[in-house]
């Protein structure tokens, strides 16, 4: 594949101001791409040691501006529906064109004791509820519109390993439930927009060691975790990054309603 297969092409990658969204957009700007990035905070890496150390320049956009390609960056609330149409709307006018999007944005909050299935709190349920499915959906009702006039567009959502398995103890039941029905989200727009020659596919991320959550992996013990997982290693952005390139290159046309797993066999 060319180094540039994704030259003269537009993308966003929501939640992309650090970790995962970050590889995301930087992996869109190696092949060729313009990307526009929207976080609810342009700058969230400076909160985590380990993020700080991997940034090559103020911000993400900044970064891509360095590969010399063309970047906006927005601070909007995932889950507000009205803010998302608005945003979507300034990048097509600022690109002339939306092309790729990875719906990235999203994330747990609370402890897994505090989150179990019977137990979880209205606010906590709500909130990851929105922030996940809710901020998806908002993403890609927006994009759908654009891209059926298009008539061509690749879409990845991000499911994770927790909405393909629950855990155990039933922590973290409202995370779960959020990713799965991503996934499910996902298999219905896929069906919708392919007539248009649209695809939609999720990937779900296992024990991803991105600058934030490796410093977690070695607080719980990095080899406990990885006996978890069938290939023995903590997965990497790069990892995720390969896949997304798969599905938004011309090497995955003919894959879209897939869910694909990004966790090294750790549900078997």
């Amino acid at each position: 594949m060319s180094e540039n297969s994704l030259a003269g092409r537009t993308a966003l990658v929501t939640g992309g101001a650090r970790g995962l969204g970050r590889a995301y957009a930087l992996k869109l700007a190696d092949l060729g791409a313009d990307v526009a990035v929207i976080d609810a905070d342009l700058r969230s890496y400076a909160a985590f040691a380990g993020e700080q150390e991997l940034m090559t320049a103020e911000t993400t956009m900044a970064e891509i501006e360095a590969r010399g390609r063309r970047s906006v960056g927005l601070e909007v609330d995932v889950t507000d529906a009205q803010a998302m149409r608005d945003a979507i709307h300034a990048i097509v006018s600022e690109f002339g064109a939306l092309e790729i999007a990875v719906c990235n944005a999203g994330g747990g909050s609370g402890a897994p004791g505090e989150t179990t299935a019977a137990d979880v709190s209205d606010e906590l349920f709500d909130l990851v509820i929105k922030r996940n499915l809710y901020g998806t959906v908002n993403t890609c009702r927006p994009l759908a519109d654009v891209m059926r006039r298009q008539k061509w567009g690749r879409i990845v959502t991000v499911s994770s390993q927790a909405g393909r398995r629950g855990a155990s103890d039933g922590g973290y039941a409202h995370y779960g439930t959020a990713k799965a029905g991503v996934a499910m989200y996902t298999r219905y727009l896929a069906q919708q927009l392919g007539p248009y020659n649209v695809t939609v596919n999720c990937i779900a991320p296992g024990f991803i060691g991105t600058g934030r959550l490796m410093e977690m992996f070695e607080k719980q013990g990095k080899e406990q975790i990885e006996n978890l997982i069938a290939l023995r290693r903590i997965g990497t952005p790069e990892d995720c990054a390969r896949v997304v390139q798969f599905l938004v290159t011309d090497l995955g046309e003919y894959v879209t309603g897939a869910l694909i797993p990004i966790d090294g066999g750790s549900v078997p």
